[in-house]
């Protein structure tokens, strides 16, 4: 069974994930965080995977060691749940327009951590959110998933439809890239037989 639970505690926050990557996209995530929890909501719908996500955090401070630690969290759950990564399809890429905005992923499933980022988000705040947390996030979900990652917005002007063509691209790469292949679902998608 491709699932895992991870539980994070720290001076800042106290974390718990679960994921199903063979699941249907169900989603019960609560951070406190009202637009990251909308984020994460389309983060497990739309790659089909299912989360469920509680964090408390130092919201008396900012949302920085929430978004941070979440990302961390689930990063370290996709890599336990990949296991040795036998059978996946192991890349995924998804150009996904959202009304004015454009944002075009691709990502590796490597164990090689590596974020290239190129989305202007163009206003600081979405609601009370901080919109420099978006990149926060995958910065840790890169980092400790083992995810090479590129994000690139190609369009846009509106910082919400921005992020969320963001988390919704990344997911639908995702999507494919943790799928099992029915040609090799027995093999490690590498020639050096280990990833």
């Amino acid at each position: 069974m491709r699932r895992a639970t991870i539980t994070r505690k720290t001076a800042e926050t106290d974390i718990s994930v679960e994921i199903n990557l063979d699941g249907t996209g169900r989603y019960d995530n609560e951070t406190g965080v009202g637009f990251f929890d909308h984020m994460l909501d389309q983060l497990a719908r739309h790659s089909l995977i299912d989360m469920t996500l509680r964090c408390t955090g130092d919201l008396h401070i900012d949302d920085h060691h929430t978004v941070e630690d979440v990302g961390i969290a689930l990063g370290q759950a996709l890599a336990e749940a990949l296991g040795d990564k036998r059978g996946i399809r192991r890349y995924g890429a998804c150009l996904l327009p959202m009304d004015d905005a454009l944002v075009r992923t691709a990502l590796d499933l490597s164990g090689r951590p590596f974020l290239v980022w190129n989305l202007d988000l163009p206003t600081q705040k979405i609601g009370t959110f901080d919109t420099e947390l978006v990149r926060e996030f995958f910065q840790a979900l890169s980092t400790h998933g083992g995810i090479t990652l590129h994000v690139d917005m190609l369009h846009g002007v509106n910082s919400h439809h921005i992020a969320e063509a963001a988390f919704k691209s990344v997911a639908r790469a995702l999507r494919d890239a943790v799928d099992t292949d029915p040609r090799k679902s027995d093999a490690i998608p590498s020639t050096k037989g280990a990833l």
